[in-house]
């Protein structure tokens, strides 16, 4: 009992226009270290206006993180359609401010966001693409139950290759 007590509780919300401001402390130098730096302020809302219109478009989801129990916004997480070695997929990111990393809210805020990926039956799998320079996020996927497949040359930003560590999960049944 005293596990559950001790737990790290997390809610994931549907992205907003709120949420412009999360993506800015989201943009800075130490937290785009492994995505190939910050964005431009016209980078920023193009993002930003993506976020807002994924699930509408039915091609993925986009949320913020929210620590409970005093509601403070620390972060994001999302999936989205990709095509990935001749296969649709989903693929999943996530971003943590600093001061609340290391806590396990990044797991269970991608935990969250891969029962909502799993309930849609639109893809067999989804992948994560970390860094191999990235950790933490690599050891989110190995507690998550992905499989390693291996290390890729993946774009991003576009433009930009950057090496990284396939991590796949299947969410639903093979068809």
């Amino acid at each position: 009992m005293s596990e559950r007590m001790n737990k790290i509780q997390v809610l994931i919300e549907p992205w907003s226009n709120a949420d412009l401001a999360l993506l800015c402390l989201i943009n800075a130098p130490e937290m785009m270290e492994h995505l190939g730096g910050p964005e431009t302020e016209e980078q920023l809302l193009a993002r930003h206006k993506r976020y807002l219109e994924i699930g509408g478009k039915g091609t993925g989801r986009m949320f913020s993180i929210i620590l409970l129990p005093h509601l403070e916004v620390v972060g994001s997480v999302g999936y989205w359609d990709s095509f990935w070695q001749e296969e649709s997929i989903y693929e999943i990111g996530w971003s943590v401010l600093p001061s609340f990393q290391g806590r396990g809210i990044a797991t269970e805020a991608v935990a969250e966001a891969i029962t909502r990926a799993r309930a849609e039956r639109k893809h067999r799998f989804i992948h994560a693409f970390p860094s191999i320079n990235n950790p933490a996020s690599n050891a989110i996927c190995r507690k998550l139950d992905f499989m390693y497949i291996g290390e890729c040359d993946f774009e991003y930003p576009p433009g930009s290759i950057m090496r990284c560590n396939d991590w796949r999960l299947e969410i639903a049944a093979a068809t």
